[in-house]
């Protein structure tokens, strides 16, 4: 009996032995099948976009020459293809949301990649001179503007209670870049994933109306093109957003506002750093974290596309000036349809990218945060921008 038990056990034990590979192989196989399902809808996402961009390319000149005469017609010339691209998104996004696609073809929709590669092309269409001009009261704008928002909204989200976190992630994001910012501090604190979420919708629910209202604010107020630029890149988060704004008050704001916002850009390592240094000496002590950042750390959160924007205007401005006129010309203006198309897809992105359901799970103490914030920054961004860019001329 003994020998018929122990036989019965080895027999199970083969069977076990060769059943193994038959459990595990579908396991093995799922994983190829998955990435190629993951690369088909991003192909999809990807044909997606591009029709969303020709559409908003096709809007932006059909609009204007079928309302031409009418009432409408003046307010229709005016609109540019910001305007157009964002209100596209938002519908595809609820089209493509109750369809259950947006999620799968998420990885399409790479607003940040867009909108540098846009700006790295804007930097072809400025002269490295206006650059350099204008570096002076940026740098200060960006350093006063950048201190006062962030530890006002630092005091304020205190005193409503929230995590020391979700802090880090408001009064960076509202303060210097929008989402951009966010990341950085959230990799900085190691904050939470929903955190993140949170900070992300909204940053664009606040940008996406200062699109429109800072250029009509601004010629309400009768502000320069120099100081309205100043005002938009200091004070809208997202570089998308400025873009957006910039493009629909004119090229010289546009060209202003682009200098503070990346002026804003480059201090983002600076800040990253020091909550890391807070964070990890004040904040992580009990966790036993107390690792020191350095230079890398400034590095790797240093926006890189920053440089990529300052090489092509220095490019741009060494070949016109020694190039024909009439080659560089058109050199410049193929740079300068790159750098719509880049845009109008950046654009569509944003409201492609846009989640109501984080706003809702946000809770609405950091809503009033970044209302406050967003108030105290237009106030003291109006003042700078001001005193700092009245008597600039281009």
């Amino acid at each position: 009996m003994s020998d018929n038990n122990a036989a019965a056990d080895a027999s199970i034990a083969t069977d076990s032995a060769s059943a193994a590979p038959t459990e595990t192989a579908p396991t093995e196989s799922a994983a190829p099948q998955a990435g190629q399902h993951t690369v088909v809808w991003t192909i999809l996402g990807v044909v997606v976009l591009l029709g969303l961009g020709f559409l908003v390319h096709s809007l932006t000149e059909w609009v204007p020459a079928a309302t031409k005469g009418t009432g409408f017609g003046q307010i229709a010339k005016s609109i540019e293809f910001p305007v157009y691209a964002i209100l596209v998104g938002f519908a595809a996004n609820a089209i493509l949301s109750a369809l259950g696609l947006r999620k799968k073809m998420s990885r399409a929709f790479r607003t940040e990649f867009l909108i540098k590669t846009g700006l790295v092309l804007l930097g072809a269409s400025i002269n490295f001179a206006v650059i350099a001009k204008a570096a002076v009261p940026a740098i200060v704008q960006a350093c006063l503007l950048i201190t006062a928002v962030f530890l006002f909204t630092w005091w304020f989200s205190g005193v409503l209670g929230l995590d020391d976190k979700l802090r880090a992630l408001l009064s960076s994001a509202i303060s210097i870049c929008g989402v951009s910012a966010a990341v950085a501090a959230a990799g900085a604190v190691q904050a939470k994933k929903e955190q993140l979420a949170y900070t992300a919708s909204l940053v664009i629910a606040f940008a996406v109306p200062m699109i429109f209202l800072l250029p009509w604010a601004s010629g309400l107020l009768g502000l320069s093109p120099a100081v309205t630029g100043a005002w938009i890149g200091g004070n809208i988060d997202t570089t998308a957003a400025v873009t957006a704004a910039g493009t629909m008050a004119g090229e010289q704001p546009l060209q202003i506002a682009t200098i503070v916002k990346v002026t804003q850009n480059a201090l983002l390592g600076v800040v990253a750093v020091l909550l890391t240094m807070y964070f990890t000496v004040k904040t992580q002590r009990e966790a036993g974290d107390t690792s020191a950042p350095t230079l890398i750390t400034l590095w790797r959160s240093f926006p890189k596309f920053v440089l990529g924007f300052l090489i092509a205007s220095v490019v741009a401005t060494i070949f016109a000036s020694n190039a024909d006129p009439t080659f560089a010309a058109s050199a410049i203006g193929v740079a300068n349809e790159l750098r719509t198309w880049f845009l109008i897809l950046a654009f569509v992105s944003i409201g492609l990218e846009f989640s109501f359901g984080s706003l809702k799970e946000a809770g609405w103490k950091p809503v009033l945060v970044f209302a406050a914030a967003t108030v105290v920054n237009l106030a003291v961004g109006l003042l700078l921008a001001v005193l700092l860019w009245g008597s600039f001329t281009f």
